[in-house]
């Protein structure tokens, strides 16, 4: 059973073993787009300006200009103040005073109106999430990118089971592959994992190295009805919290 998503209290406090999860709506709500470009960096609006489509630059820069307010609530400093980086498969971290790795973690997915936000501390994380799309969770996908053992388990479940099934083995690999920092880099199928609704989300097999399985918490999200996400947390997170974040900017 899913947890509820609450409002974040005025001042947060964060565990070296919690996580918070944020969930940001996009469709209905008013976001004023010209403050939230006002607390990006030179880099940030560069890349937002690349996008072709309105929707697209909208939506990079309510993603980021988010993540900022959020993030700055922890560190209780302005938004505009925080500095990033991006590891060897392009994952941003936060920066410190001194240019190195923060000890705040986070990570960020969206899919179409959904945003998710995953923070931490001191540990490895990863988040994504997708809409359902049953047109798009076809065998032919299926063999392309999960492993022989995910497939089966597939084609073993009733056709109205299956997109259901799909986007949770497709949220693990892609949470999984974040919170490693790995990218593209690692073949979908050489690990496994957990796929079957309601079955415990995990990592059943890593082919190049089996003591992984023990190092990673997978947890099961649904941000809204016909959404799947999962948050991939190295280690062991004893708290897992959902905010909804209802400001309109």
């Amino acid at each position: 059973m899913q947890p509820e998503w609450e409002s974040a209290p005025n001042e947060l406090h964060l565990g070296t073993d919690e996580t918070h999860i944020w969930r940001i709506t996009i469709e209905g709500k008013s976001f004023n787009l010209q403050s939230l470009t006002q607390l990006l960096s030179a880099d940030e609006i560069s890349r937002a300006n690349r996008f072709r489509f309105q929707k697209d630059r909208a939506q990079f820069i309510i993603a980021r200009g988010m993540l900022r307010t959020i993030l700055s609530r922890y560190l209780n400093v302005q938004p505009v103040s925080l500095s990033f980086g991006y590891g060897a498969q392009g994952k941003p971290y936060l920066k410190d005073e001194n240019g190195e790795p923060h000890n705040l973690r986070f990570n960020l997915s969206h899919s179409e109106e959904i945003i998710l936000y995953a923070v931490t501390r001191g540990q490895e994380l990863g988040i994504d999430v997708e809409r359902i799309r049953p047109e798009f969770a076809t065998e032919t996908i299926a063999e392309k990118f999960f492993s022989p053992s995910e497939v089966k388990s597939l084609r073993g479940l009733a056709p109205a089971l299956q997109p259901e099934a799909f986007f949770n083995c497709w949220t693990r690999k892609e949470a999984f592959l974040k919170a490693r920092a790995a990218g593209l880099t690692y073949p979908l199928d050489q690990f496994a994992v957990s796929l079957l609704p309601g079955e415990p989300p995990g990592l059943l097999s890593l082919a190049d190295d089996s003591r992984e399985i023990s190092r990673w918490s997978f947890f099961h999200l649904t941000p809204k009805p016909g959404y799947i996400g999962t948050l991939v947390v190295s280690g062991h997170c004893a708290q897992l919290r959902h905010f909804s974040f209802v400001q309109n900017l």
